[in-house]
């Protein structure tokens, strides 16, 4: 009945609500202890104390929300305190950004512009953390910065972490694949991870109707760099995670007319 939906869209809209609510609150005095202790603490300290805080809003995700995570194929993550890896992962909502860093056994290092490091609280704490930040008006210049953060990053057992759509993808859409991290896996010999992430039948991107469910996320075999072209590499990339989310989510794709 009508009633019974729009007081379904209502309570989703409230839970959204209370969910941006919690996060405006606990990341004030989360991100000023972060800025207080970073001097004082290694930067893989501040990583899981900055990662603290992402698991608790995805912990109060599926309080608030009911969305919660189902992940297959954590036993294909590489193993060792060192083992490298750049994780190249389908975008769909702000949740995967969250959830990554609560979900991984290594600290993550983004690959972001550093114009965030400008937003108040959230970026003052990003800018404490071992990270990526490039300027896009460097042009060429910008890569040659995340190869060199990025080797040291990698030997120290750091993951990359990268989205290769570059931005938010609709569901049961495909973005441009594009070749920065599988440039940065081979410039470094590292292994790339795609991760199929079907989050957006719960958080629809530029929406703020979020929706309680399932959001299914699907780890693949780490993909060896070492002779691969990037743009043959990404392909493969591309290739394993457009198949995987169309088995997560098929209904997504019921109009899919990829010949």
């Amino acid at each position: 009945p009508p009633n019974d939906v729009l007081s379904m869209i209502l309570i989703n809209f409230l839970r959204a609500v209370l969910h941006m609510l919690f996060m405006a609150v606990t990341v004030v005095p989360w991100a000023l202890a972060v800025v207080i202790a970073a001097p004082f603490l290694s930067s893989t300290r501040i990583y899981w104390m900055c990662a603290g805080w992402l698991k608790l809003s995805v912990s109060a995700g599926t309080v608030i929300l009911g969305i919660r995570n189902q992940v297959i194929g954590y036993e294909n993550l590489p193993v060792g305190t060192t083992a490298p890896a750049v994780l190249l992962v389908k975008h769909q909502s702000l949740w995967e950004t969250f959830s990554m860093a609560a979900l991984m056994p290594h600290p993550l290092a983004f690959v972001f512009k550093k114009e965030l490091l400008k937003v108040p609280f959230f970026g003052w704490a990003m800018g404490r953390m071992d990270m990526i930040h490039i300027d896009r008006a460097d042009g060429a210049r910008a890569f040659v910065k995340v190869v060199q953060q990025g080797q040291r990053l990698l030997d120290q057992g750091t993951w990359v972490i990268m989205f290769p759509e570059g931005t938010r993808i609709a569901r049961g859409q495909q973005g441009n694949y594009k070749t920065g991290g599988t440039r940065l896996a081979v410039a470094t010999a590292t292994p790339v991870v795609p991760i199929a992430v079907a989050s957006a039948r719960c958080w629809p991107r530029k929406s703020f109707l979020l929706r309680p469910g399932l959001v299914d996320i699907s780890i693949g075999k780490p993909i060896p760099s070492v002779g691969r072209e990037p743009d043959e590499l990404m392909r493969e990339v591309e290739t394993w995670i457009e198949a995987e989310m169309r088995r997560l989510d098929p209904e997504a794709y019921v109009t899919d007319t990829r010949s």
